[in-house]
Parts: C-alpha cells; structure tokens; sequence
C-alpha cells in the first residue's frame, strides 16, 4: 500500500493509496488544493471544512455536467455500424465544446 503527503489549504495530510497511484493523488490533491484557494481568496478562511466542502461541490457539479454532456452527445450521436472518420472527428470535437462550457462556467472572473 503506497503512502502520500497532500498539502490542500496549506495542511498536510497523509493518505493511503494504491501502490504507484502517488502521483495521480497529488495532481488530484492540487485540483482541490486550487479550488480551495479560490474560495479562501474570495470569500476569506470561513473554515477549512466549508472551504474543502466548497471545493467538492464545485468538482462535482463539474463532473456531472461533463457527464451529462457525454450522455446527450452519446443520445443524439447516430450509431452506424462502422463510424467514419469525419463523424469520429465531428463527435470529439462537439464533446471538447461542452466540456470547455462547462468549465468557462466555473472559472474565475
């Protein structure tokens, strides 16, 4: 079992993990990490468990939109038996604009 020290609003905490999974927590650890200091800097230090709070709703709200936009182009995408490369091409690009929506919407002004 592989350990890792994350620092999220200038806090140390130790966590375990799957061996090798260490670098993927510690970017994970920074997304959270940056979305903390966004509310710090906005709103002050109300609390480190609001802050962190904040931060998983906002993560998770982003996620789900992500989510529910694969699902409606996945809906509305046509199913032939053998796709071309235009449609691949088309269908990636329309999920890159939803995904970018989404995150305009959460970024800060």
């Amino acid at each position: 079992m592989g350990q890792v020290t994350v620092k999220v609003n200038g806090r140390d905490f130790a966590l375990s993990c799957d061996d090798g999974q260490e670098p993927r927590i510690r970017r994970l650890a920074q997304i959270v990490d940056a979305r903390v200091g966004e509310f710090a800097a906005n709103l002050g230090q109300i609390g480190e468990a609001r802050l962190i709070l904040l931060a998983a709703l906002v993560l998770a709200d982003e996620l789900a939109e992500a989510n529910d936009a694969l699902q409606r182009a996945q809906s509305a995408a046509p199913t032939p038996a053998e796709p071309g490369p235009e449609g691949a091409a088309q269908s990636i690009r329309d999920i890159a604009e939803r995904i970018e929506a989404v995150a305009a919407r959460h970024k800060r002004p």
